[in-house]
């Protein structure tokens, strides 16, 4: 398994671990410096009702702590769902190198959420070229199909 799989991969299972505990939806986020996992986290908007607890944020503020710094220069980011643009800009606020995500905007529309709205509002994205990878699309259409054949509250 090459190394982004894999991390695509634990990114899956941080947002399995959040689907199994009604924290939000299935988004899953895991963050890379210098070939180490350096931080976790997924989308805990139900649990902490915090609108901005998506699971690249989560991720982002674990990072910080552990890293003692705001600046993840060097850093790499895998996510299950194509970042919002909130988690998109905090991303690139936190000097994210890269980007990797596996369901596109459209596919999170499809499961119930509404980032394709906001993405018409606001655009950009063709403005960032080599910055977001699509990866493991596959793997995360698998989850995203488990957490709509579930009974969950959206967000």
């Amino acid at each position: 398994m090459q190394a982004e799989n894999k991390y695509m991969q634990m990114a899956i299972d941080e947002a399995r671990e959040g689907i199994r505990n009604h924290h939000g939806g299935p988004f899953g986020t895991v963050i890379v410096k210098d070939g180490k996992v350096v931080a976790r986290g997924h989308n805990k908007v139900l649990l902490t009702n915090d609108a901005t607890c998506h699971g690249e944020v989560d991720a982002i503020r674990e990072a910080g702590k552990v890293l003692g710094t705001f600046d993840l220069s060097g850093c790499e980011l895998y996510t299950t769902g194509e970042p919002c643009h909130m988690c998109l800009c905090a991303c690139m606020w936190a000097n994210i190198d890269k980007i990797y995500f596996g369901c596109t905007i459209e596919d999170n529309g499809i499961i119930g959420f509404r980032d394709d709205k906001f993405d018409a509002i606001f655009g950009g994205r063709e403005k960032l070229p080599g910055f977001m990878t699509k990866l493991d699309r596959m793997a995360c259409l698998e989850l995203f199909k488990e957490y709509a054949e579930g009974n969950h509250q959206n967000y």
